[in-house]
């Protein structure tokens, strides 16, 4: 039997105003098993007045308030957390194992950590900067943020942008990628029971379902993680009536393995933050730049490692990532494949698997070029190429020389050599022997064509938040 998923708008679950749905497709299969609103201007006009109407009394609630309604929030998830998994599974085929683990967890620790931000929001102490004046700063939410989340991960990318949103006092209207609405949609039913009518609400549809969000003149933020383009779409939008925005978008990270690192770790390392996720992540260890006198070592024992690396369905315990997120993606991933130039070596992959669903090898590509193709562009799928450098120097510059600069991680013993790297290196996270570990208390973000603001962290909970003057008299 199919599921239809609803919008949630003002408490309440409705189908898009003129009636029209998408299917929802299962990526391990490549069947439909759902369908979901595709709303337009109405449901958008609907789900922006709600927020609008809601946000004063969220707004003027104390951060006790909001720190408590955030926990229950993370409460309710971990006791949903089958429910959850199950839900976010089947829009993505991603192992049963690992979500539970490695996104659900991490999801509501999050919750937590920006329930405990709430009453840590907090301008700077009063001060006379000016005789017979006293000056106080005030940290105030910026009011309805139109909010829109991604298929790599859509439960995690959805508590990021709400978490800090709804615990800044901000009202939230939030859109799921089309093709992964299943987790959102339930977090609506979650959160519903918690938050005031209106303070929440979801919307399902399309990309010109977003641009309607972000074009909207209510919200006063968009955030958006998704493509460069998407993301040069939304900046170009709310730039005509000034909203502010808040951008993660596309990550080409380079890890750089120099001779004196541990190869056996380096490798393991990099398989997990190479091909978790089936590669679908900004921040996925996708060029691998490795000292010449070493690297043939190293494409050996990647290939090798790559090749002993399984992908499957779910409920497999033994996999380390699912099936690419659709048709569309599939069809990139082996087009960058199939493009390859002359100088290049498949060592491992480059192939589907199977004839169902949206299943890829994982795949090492050796001897390319800086200007290659796969080496500039984001494939965003279980690929890693390797290029071999001659020194430090190179190092930097073929690790900087793309649009992205989201992440990168060092692979080195040498204390001295990992500081300067990190200095040099342009992204907004270096690793140092290790790759893709995130927490809750550090920043997430990056710089050029990756975007900008920050997830995570106190500094992604001010993002949310803007900054007012108060000056008063100290006459009678």
């Amino acid at each position: 039997m199919s599921t239809t998923f609803r919008n949630y708008i003002d408490g309440a679950f409705a189908d898009a105003s003129d009636g029209r749905t998408l299917d929802v497709v299962d990526p391990t299969t490549g069947e439909v098993y759902a369908t979901s609103p595709l709303s337009g201007p109405a449901d958008v006009d609907a789900a922006m007045a709600a927020a609008a109407a809601a946000f004063p009394g969220w707004r003027d609630t104390t951060p006790s308030v909001r720190q408590r309604a955030l926990l229950k929030i993370a409460d309710a998830m971990e006791a949903r957390a089958d429910d959850l998994v199950a839900a976010e599974s089947r829009d993505t085929g991603k192992p049963l194992h690992l979500l539970r683990s490695d996104e659900l967890a991490p999801a509501i620790d999050q919750v937590r950590f920006f329930a405990g931000a709430a009453r840590l929001l907090e301008g700077r102490s009063a001060g006379e900067y000016m005789e017979g004046l006293t000056s106080i700063v005030r940290r105030e939410p910026v009011g309805v943020c139109a909010q829109v989340a991604p298929w790599n991960y859509p439960l995690l990318m959805a508590v990021w942008k709400f978490a800090p949103a709804l615990a800044a006092g901000n009202a939230v209207v939030l859109k799921p990628s089309d093709t992964t609405p299943a987790s959102t949609v339930l977090l609506a039913e979650i959160i519903g029971q918690i938050l005031p009518k209106g303070v929440f609400n979801v919307i399902c549809g399309d990309r010109e379902t977003g641009r309607a969000m972000v074009e909207h003149p209510t919200p006063a933020m968009a955030s958006i993680t998704g493509s460069v383009r998407a993301g040069m779409q939304v900046a170009e939008s709310a730039a005509k009536d000034v909203k502010r925005v808040h951008l993660e978008l596309g990550g080409k990270a380079p890890a750089v393995v120099f001779e004196d690192a541990d190869l056996a770790k380096a490798v393991d390392g990099l398989v997990v933050g190479g091909f978790f996720n089936a590669g679908q992540d900004c921040t996925a260890a996708t060029r691998v730049l490795v000292h010449e006198s070493v690297h043939d070592e190293f494409v050996s024992a990647l290939a090798k490692a790559a090749a002993g690396t399984k992908t499957g369905l779910p409920d497999d315990e033994d996999v380390l990532y699912g099936p690419l997120n659709n048709a569309d993606q599939l069809a990139q991933v082996s087009g960058f494949i199939e493009r390859l130039p002359g100088h290049a070596k498949v060592e491992a992959g480059g192939h589907r698997v199977g004839d169902k669903g949206y299943f890829y090898a994982p795949t090492v590509v050796s001897g390319l070029r800086q200007d290659d193709e796969i080496v500039q562009q984001e494939v965003f799928g279980p690929v890693m190429t390797v290029q071999s450098f001659t020194d430090e120097a190179q190092a930097v510059e073929y690790a900087n020389g793309v649009e992205y600069a989201l992440a990168s991680s060092v692979w080195t013993k040498d204390h001295a050599r990992a500081m300067r790297m990190s200095k040099k290196l342009d992204f907004g996270c270096v690793w140092i022997n290790t790759h893709m570990a995130l927490v809750a208390e550090m920043p997430h973000g990056g710089f050029k064509k990756s975007g900008y603001g920050k997830d995570l962290s106190a500094y992604g909970f001010e993002d949310y938040t803007r900054i007012k003057h108060v000056m008063t008299s100290l006459d009678d």
